[in-house]
């Protein structure tokens, strides 16, 4: 591996501020990506979907927690498998703390297709208190890509999926798959990707995540 250029401080200031320049630039075009994103239409949410989790039963409804925004991780574990997908263990590890996530009406859960019975030990085992839910019974990996077909075969594909509750009826607004949730695992990754975006998001808006209301 080859190392960078040795220079004096004044040439490393000036080609930095050449690449300030060039990063605003991206910046102001993730700007302008992300409302776009946040203008998408939605789909209404028609099947009745039942997940397991640590309560029993649950709808998708019920993931929201009386919230108005759900995130939801599409966790690789596979009904055969005896763990999770190393890769979307090590996207769950930089998720952090949900309240401040709660704190912008915003909920976060894992599913996966394993049984409850394989997601709970597991969880344990990473030391995470996320919701995990297992849609092992429903269609629900396959019908929002997160289980395709391949081969005859059901294959597995990591992803986060947004969805936006209106009283009892829920849309789906967003997905993401594969190499695209590379930097998505932080607060502000994670709500760009929602139709509320990030807002309100500034520094007198965050707080310790045991002093939110």
């Amino acid at each position: 591996m080859s190392l960078p250029e040795i220079v004096s401080r004044e040439r490393w200031r000036a080609a930095r501020a050449e690449l300030l320049r060039k990063e605003e630039a991206v910046r102001r075009a993730q700007e302008a990506l992300g409302a776009e994103r946040r203008a998408l239409p939605m789909v209404e949410v028609d099947p009745e979907y039942l997940f397991e989790g640590g309560d029993g039963k649950a709808t998708l409804l019920d993931l929201f927690e009386g919230r108005s925004q759900l995130v939801v991780h599409h966790f690789m574990f596979a009904p055969e498998w005896e763990a999770g997908c190393a890769c979307c263990a090590a996207f769950l590890d930089q998720v952090g703390h949900l309240a401040h996530l709660r704190a912008r009406n915003t909920s976060f859960a894992a599913v996966s297709r394993a049984p409850f019975t394989r997601i709970l030990p597991f969880k344990a085992r990473m030391g995470w208190a996320v919701p995990w839910y297992s849609s092992g019974h429903s269609d629900f990996n396959a019908d929002f890509g997160a289980t395709v077909e391949s081969g005859g075969e059901p294959v597995e594909r990591p992803g986060v999926s947004c969805f936006l509750r209106d009283r009892d009826r829920v849309f789906h607004t967003y997905s993401v798959y594969d190499d695209a949730l590379d930097g998505l695992g932080t607060l502000g990754g994670l709500l760009d990707l929602t139709a509320l975006g990030r807002s309100p998001l500034g520094s007198d808006q965050l707080r310790l995540h045991d002093e939110y209301e």
